[in-house]
């Protein structure tokens, strides 16, 4: 069972949100649909705190917002583990020493595992032989400008002491995959910025070696569907873009070593192309052919729709590439009652009321309906592609979880046309279990950004570059 903590801040929860929802559904009645205009809100301060932005590697992530859209409030949160900084050069001629049995195995090494956490010293086995654990090497004091730039603040300060925050530098620097994240909260609350998701997106950075771009889409009732949906496809196509107008760049000369200059000019030429700036952390350490979306919640309906017009768009998205989706404990609902909707009716943080309030307020009146194709995956006529051509598609549900049948049918759904599709189930644990551990403290959310690590990681590793698992 859940601990008594949880509990007790699922009550909390529940009472907090239900009012929510109520005073946001009359206030749309009472309103005309979309009062607050297209602009409207990704987030709402006086319900949760902001986390800020560090554009440093302070704590091994650095993190910076972006405002996508001129014409709505669309904005993102990049995610940028320090591991960026090291070279596939670096990185392989460390793991080659590492396995090198002629290397002294009583030397204390001071390595990074693939999960993040430091170990200062080889582990012995009871036969007497070293065991290395999967890990790379990390030397703050010796890292290379030519592949990234350096983690020292000191040198991320102008001359005149202003702090200017990580900038990229040199042509080699090291490519990492990137995560689409869309965070939870019944599509009428949360934040990509929140203090919970911001703690989340950081681990997930860490554990799977990627940069997390997490997208603040617009809330209901100021934006009803198909608002967040559009939003979140509307980053893909940034993506693609960015990706695009880093080539144009080089080709125009601004992608240089570390002792090019930027002119003025050059940077008009690109924006009147691509009407956008070039992101510089994503230029220098992005690589969208390996693009992985991860949802959290009603994140999760977010995440398959943009990875169905994915699959639409074919090349057309080109070089961004989906390659795998994550869907944590979805938000999917539907009218034919299921036996976890039956037995966990009343359940932790959303119950079945609480969920069909949640989609009065985010769908429009005249098409509410629980087997809406946003809420329900597996209703008939949902247009797009067959199922058989999703990328593999991890689920992760909770034991107490009113709505994990939903999920468990569509990942079985999946598989029936030999998708790549597991389920992770936790014991004794609650909706949104892992986004909200920096308030829960649960063992499971660990174990679960984890596990989510080591699936992800078959998808996305590059032989030699990273581990394969």
């Amino acid at each position: 069972m859940p601990s008594i903590g949880v509990k007790l801040y699922s009550v909390f929860f529940k009472f907090m949100l239900k009012h929510r929802l109520q005073s946001r559904l009359q206030g749309s009645e009472n309103d005309a649909v979309g009062g607050g205009g297209t602009f409207g809100v990704t987030s709402r301060p006086e319900e949760e705190t902001a986390a800020a932005a560090n554009p440093s590697f302070t704590d091994g992530v650095a993190t910076k917002d972006i405002h996508v859209d001129p014409l709505t409030s669309l904005a993102i949160r990049i995610f940028l583990p320090d591991t960026c900084l090291n070279s596939p050069d670096t990185l392989n001629k460390s793991r080659a020493r590492m396995l090198d049995p002629r290397s002294d195995k009583n030397k204390v090494l001071n390595r990074r595992s693939s999960y993040g956490s430091s170990n200062n010293g080889a582990v012995s086995s009871s036969n007497g032989a070293v065991v290395v654990k999967r890990v790379q090497s990390i030397d703050n004091s010796n890292r290379r400008k030519s592949y990234g730039g350096s983690a020292d603040d000191s040198n991320l300060k102008s001359e005149n002491g202003s702090y200017k925050g990580y900038n990229p530098a040199g042509n080699n620097c090291r490519r990492l995959p990137v995560m689409l994240q869309f965070h939870g909260g019944g599509f009428v609350s949360g934040s990509n910025d929140s203090v919970a998701n911001d703690f989340f997106c950081r681990r997930i950075a860490k554990f799977c070696d990627v940069i997390v771009l997490a997208v603040g889409y617009r809330l209901a009732p100021e934006n009803k569907y198909p608002a967040a949906f559009d939003d979140g496809l509307k980053v893909l196509h940034w993506l693609a873009k960015q990706a695009n107008l880093a080539e144009c760049s080089k080709s125009l000369g601004m992608g240089g070593g570390a002792d090019s200059r930027r002119s003025e000019s050059s940077w008009h030429v690109a924006d009147a192309f691509g009407a956008s700036m070039v992101e510089p952390w994503l230029a220098a350490h992005g690589d969208p052919s390996r693009c992985v979306l991860l949802g959290v919640s009603c994140g999760g309906n977010i995440a398959d729709y943009v990875t169905r017009k994915a699959v639409e768009a074919g090349n057309l998205l080109d070089p961004v590439k989906v390659v795998a989706q994550v869907l944590m404990y979805p938000f999917f609902n539907g009218s034919g009652p299921k036996q976890a909707e039956e037995k966990l009716f009343n359940s932790y943080f959303y119950d079945k009321a609480m969920c069909e309030l949640a989609w009065k307020v985010f769908l429009p009146e005249e098409e509410f309906n629980l087997d809406h194709p946003a809420a329900n995956p597996l209703v008939p006529n949902r247009a797009g592609p067959p199922l058989k051509q999703m990328p593999p598609t991890l689920t992760v549900v909770a034991e107490h979880d009113w709505m994990r049948d939903r999920a468990i049918a569509y990942s079985e759904e999946l598989r029936k046309v030999k998708v790549d599709a597991p389920v992770l189930e936790y014991k004794d644990a609650v909706h949104e279990f892992a986004t909200l551990d920096m308030l829960l403290k649960t063992p499971q959310a660990q174990a679960c950004a984890e596990d989510i690590a080591i699936w992800v990681k078959k998808y996305i590793s590059l032989r030699g570059y990273e581990f394969s698992y």
